[in-house]
């Protein structure tokens, strides 16, 4: 097994590290350091989860110390584009943390909040810089900041980006970069218009695939809890008894949903913030700290505000209500079970939800185990659910059993 000392990294880089705790790469680490110290253009097929902040950030920050460079005003030799701000700020995070024994400045920038903070920030320039594509064209076009110093561009979450609508500001970014310059594209998922974007801005690159989504899954120990739709409060309650489940994002389909959620779950005495679009930036800044520090024990979430939420330690995923899009689920549960840990997703299905997990199961070639709770008899009793066989498509060697842990 290799270390981080047997990928060639600086001895200040590898002091961040271990006083960060990091003892051994993860597979796209150790693969994919290597192949960027050397310069290599990279495509990495990975979810977030698998390390792959750092798999760039480091061998980044390395390129940067051997090859010292005064910042101009108002430039940056590294450009991060990420789809969040949620992604943005712990990537730029990250670099402060790898980086912290080098005297390197980084800086982020990203839309929903006032400008002049970021505007002052670039004002000197930076060797880092993390942004979201909308603020960055927003200060570039109003002259606070050029592209024309980029040494290193890294497109992160890049199917993510195509979803949220952000291709035509990407293909102009791409176009006020220098010719020359190193690429780094990083993806979940490569559908074809993602591979045509990634053909258009790399030049002879690498390509690492590490932990697709069915494997992920894998990991994950998963249970369905059928249950009425007006019992799926007091079954939260209930399941939210059990110590075992020290960090959880639970999942709403709707903001309002969310709002309620965290509203009943602080009225039972549990610690608990949401996270969705109505929320000002300064709220979901801190929502996730409190959750990442363990001040908050639930984080109730809708999708898209949790994509790109990057917290180690979710021991449950726990959907309130099933997606209706079954490849949100498999994103959904990607949240625990991260770096080859365990994790649990337990889903709370109604009557009008059984063909949303029917879809889900198509899609993970895998039957969820049906798991009983206090209401399930009498939800059967007066007809609500029905028993707890699985939904028709795939029935067959259904286990019944509690949550194990």
């Amino acid at each position: 097994m290799q270390t981080f000392f047997d990928l060639g990294l600086h001895e200040s880089l590898l002091k961040a590290l271990k006083e960060s705790g990091y003892t051994q790469p993860t597979p796209i680490q150790e693969q994919g350091i290597p192949i960027l110290l050397s310069g290599r253009d990279l495509v990495g097929v990975a979810q977030t989860g698998t390390g792959k902040t750092a798999a760039f950030a480091l061998p980044i920050l390395q390129r940067l110390m051997e090859n010292p460079r005064k910042v101009e005003p108002r430039r940056t030799r590294v450009l991060v584009l990420t789809p969040t701000r949620e992604l943005a700020i712990q990537v730029d995070e990250s670099f402060r943390v790898y980086g912290k024994h080098l005297r390197l400045k980084h800086s982020v920038v990203y839309g929903g909040v006032g400008q002049n903070p970021q505007v002052k920030g670039m004002a000197q320039g930076v060797d880092v810089l993390v942004a979201t594509p909308g603020r960055l064209l927003d200060l570039i076009e109003q002259g606070h900041l050029s592209l024309s110093g980029i040494e290193v561009f890294v497109l992160d979450e890049a199917d993510r980006m195509l979803d949220m609508g952000f291709i035509h500001a990407i293909r102009k970014i791409l176009t006020l970069l220098p010719a020359r310059r190193h690429n780094l594209f990083f993806s979940a998922t490569m559908p074809p218009d993602i591979v045509k974007l990634a053909a258009s801005m790399l030049t002879n690159p690498a390509r690492i695939e590490v932990t697709p989504a069915s494997s992920t899954v894998e990991l994950i120990d998963q249970c369905i809890m059928f249950v009425s739709h007006d019992k799926k409060r007091d079954l939260l309650k209930h399941v939210l008894q059990d110590k075992a489940i020290e960090r959880a994002i639970i999942f709403t389909r709707t903001k309002h949903g969310a709002n309620r959620v965290a509203e009943l779950l602080e009225k039972t005495g549990v610690k608990s913030d949401a996270i969705h679009g109505n929320k000002s930036q300064s709220a979901r800044q801190r929502a996730l700290e409190n959750f990442r520090t363990g001040k908050s024990r639930v984080l109730v979430a809708t999708d898209l505000a949790a994509r790109g939420i990057d917290i180690d330690d979710i021991t449950h995923v726990i959907n309130f209500e099933i997606p209706n899009i079954a490849e949100s689920y498999v994103h959904r549960i990607g949240r625990t079970a991260r770096a080859g840990a365990k994790g649990h997703a337990i889903s709370f299905c109604d009557a009008e939800e059984r063909a949303y997990l029917v879809d889900i199961q198509k899609l993970i070639k895998k039957q969820i185990r049906v798991a009983e709770h206090p209401f399930h008899a009498e939800d059967i009793r007066l007809g609500k659910v029905k028993p707890h066989a699985a939904p028709a498509a795939h029935r067959g060697g259904q286990g019944r059993s509690g949550l194990s842990h």
